[in-house]
């Protein structure tokens, strides 16, 4: 009993050791992340700002262009992840439409290389602002030493084109390879069932399937083909070539190594893809010659101030006082329960959003960003849930679609009163993804047997087991109840009968101009278009727009403005993003043991380098 009573006693002095180290640690990194921030203040405070006067402005985003920016619940994980730069879309439009009304900037550099895009619909919103920015009469100039399918689609849209000479540019064009993986499970004993609804919806095909469907194929076609076109006819237009010798460009100059693609630069140039090459010197002299050298610059180079330092500088344009607003709320991401993160759409955190805009007794109509390919049914309810209850008020919802708004995208847009989609919008995908592994041969295989005591006839029953009749009709009936839930939804929002509906849906994913022909979208336009409508439907004559975003801790806006402010950057270090990885296959493996009717479109995503 003694000796039982000492390895207690040991184990609670250890406990409490070891929560004392946590404790310390834990305080030891708050007040080194703290320091990190103040000295990075104070070492990163410059000079007074730049008058932008007769300087060239370089514009070049660091990050990926989204709709509204969101951080994950490890605040501190999120900042300082260099991947997790975001940049709102309207944020940079309005930038971009303030540097071509401002006769004081001679010129702006373009080089959008670091910059993504969350779809290819925002990629070509980007490129038009571009090509209004130069037909504002502004000289815009690209230079870059890489350029590929997004960067070139922005530098196309500017009055010259140089790359380095050893540099790299290729059109590499959309859409890419899928593995389809049936042989590789049948070599590892797992079967694969399928209980997806919708002749058209492939998001599991991968799993059961050698090669690529008919359907897909077809489908998959009728959404790339005519964003290339988009693509091209900007691109050929801008540079006043023909969209066949961007085609030709793509089809026969790749640029698979990154650098030094020598034969790609000197066909560009004689087909005027791009003006020429310089080196980096070559330019920096080339801008001296033509816009004035800096005199007050440390090193010799030209006038410039780059688009931060503008932006800051820029008075922000007061919005009407009026006590009626017009609620956008935004869903970006894959539709999950839970909080909202980058690349998440939760939940949790947009029905929060939803019910503070319809408790306002300023709102008078919610705009309804869906930039989504869909997820979880029981999260599409909730936003579903919370849009009527905001509509059982007398407010009116109008909803605009992004990129994309495919399975749940349009799940969650069943309760608008009026639907938006821009025109190389991906939407659709009505139908149920379902598909169950299960281990019984593989476990056959290596020698294991199941046995037991239950009290009902499934109560044991996990994904290692098989699948019997009755099992396989209760889930077949699952998967058919959660699609004719879905078509029923689509079905009375459009004031459409079931049966079109039905011959429209079979997880056919459709683009934003034949979704309007179908129905499924009222009219072609932006989020502007939208507010606009929103603003008659609520016969208002003075609004003012609310942007319902993240909300943040007092302490973590303090963290985010300092980090802003003095563009301090803290690097993640490689371990913590090895362990985010581990996580994430743990997640995967665990949900095999927890199978999901999804109404998700994985693969209308649309592949753009």
């Amino acid at each position: 009993m003694s000796t039982l009573k000492s390895i207690f006693s040991w184990l609670g002095r250890f406990l409490e050791r070891a929560r004392t180290v946590m404790l310390n640690l834990g305080t030891a990194f708050v007040l080194i992340f703290l320091t990190i921030i103040i000295i990075g203040a104070f070492t990163a405070s410059g000079p007074d700002a730049k008058d932008p006067s007769g300087r060239v402005l370089i514009l070049d985003p660091q990050g990926i262009v989204v709709d509204e920016e969101v951080f994950s619940d490890d605040f501190l994980a999120s900042i300082t992840n260099d991947e997790s730069d975001q940049i709102q879309t309207r944020d940079l439009i309005e930038l971009i439409q303030n540097i071509a009304a401002d006769d004081e900037i001679p010129a702006v550099l373009i080089d959008f290389s670091g910059t993504g895009f969350a779809g290819p619909t925002t990629a070509l919103n980007i490129a038009k602002e571009l090509k209004a920015l130069k037909d504002s009469g502004k000289r815009v100039i690209a230079f870059g030493d890489r350029m590929t399918t997004s960067s070139y689609l922005m530098a196309s849209q500017a009055s010259e084109i140089w790359i380095h000479p050893v540099g790299s540019i290729s059109i590499a064009g959309l859409g890419g390879m899928r593995q389809y993986n049936k042989e590789l499970y049948e070599n590892l004993k797992i079967n694969f069932n399928n209980y997806s609804q919708g002749d058209f919806k492939s998001a599991v095909e991968g799993n059961t399937r050698t090669n690529m469907s008919e359907n897909d194929r077809l489908q998959r076609t009728a959404i790339l083909e005519p964003i290339w076109n988009e693509y091209k006819s900007l691109m050929s237009e801008s540079r006043g070539i023909t969209a066949e010798e961007i085609q030709y460009f793509a089809d026969n100059y790749i640029g698979f190594f990154g650098e030094a693609a020598m034969m790609n630069i000197e066909f560009a140039t004689s087909k005027n893809i791009i003006n020429g090459t310089k080196s980096f010197p070559e330019f920096r002299q080339y801008m001296i010659e033509n816009f004035g050298e800096d005199e007050d610059a440390d090193t010799t180079t030209y006038k410039y101030i780059s688009y931060q330092e503008y932006a800051d500088q820029l008075e922000k344009d007061l919005e009407e006082d009026s006590e009626n607003e017009i609620a956008v709320i935004t869903a970006e991401g894959v539709i999950m329960e839970g909080e909202i993160a980058p690349g998440v759409a939760g939940a949790n955190g947009i029905v929060k959003q939803i019910r503070k805009a319809h408790e306002n007794e300023n709102t008078k109509a919610i705009v309804f960003r869906v930039n989504s390919p869909g997820g979880s049914i029981i999260a599409s309810e909730m936003m579903r849930d919370e849009l009527f209850a905001a509509k059982r008020k007398g407010l009116k919802v109008v909803v605009s679609m992004g990129d994309y708004a495919a399975s749940g995208g349009v799940y969650i847009s069943t309760p608008a009163d009026y639907i938006f989609a821009e025109p190389t919008t991906i939407t659709g995908s009505i139908g149920v993804a379902i598909a169950l592994p299960t281990l019984e041969n593989a476990m056959d295989y290596i020698g294991v047997n199941f046995d037991g005591v239950v009290t009902s006839k499934y109560a044991g029953w996990d994904p290692l087991q098989k699948i019997d009749d009755d099992l396989d009709k209760i889930f077949e009936s699952w998967g058919a109840g959660a699609y004719d839930r879905f078509i029923t939804f689509v079905s009375d929002s459009r004031s459409q009968p079931y049966e079109d509906i039905k011959s429209i849906a079979g997880g056919r994913v459709w683009i934003g101009s034949a979704a309007q022909e179908l129905g499924l979208v009222d009219e072609l336009g932006d989020i502007d278009d939208a507010i606009n409508y929103a603003v008659q439907m609520a016969d208002l004559e003075d609004y003012q727009v609310e942007y319902y975003g993240q909300e943040l801790s007092p302490e973590e806006i303090i963290i985010k403005e300092l980090l802003d402010s003095f563009d301090v950057s803290i690097k993640e270090p490689e371990v913590l993003t090895a362990l985010s990885g581990l996580s994430k296959l743990y997640s995967e493996y665990t949900d095999l043991k927890q199978p999901k009717a999804l109404i998700a479109c994985e693969n209308c995503l649309v592949d753009i380098d």
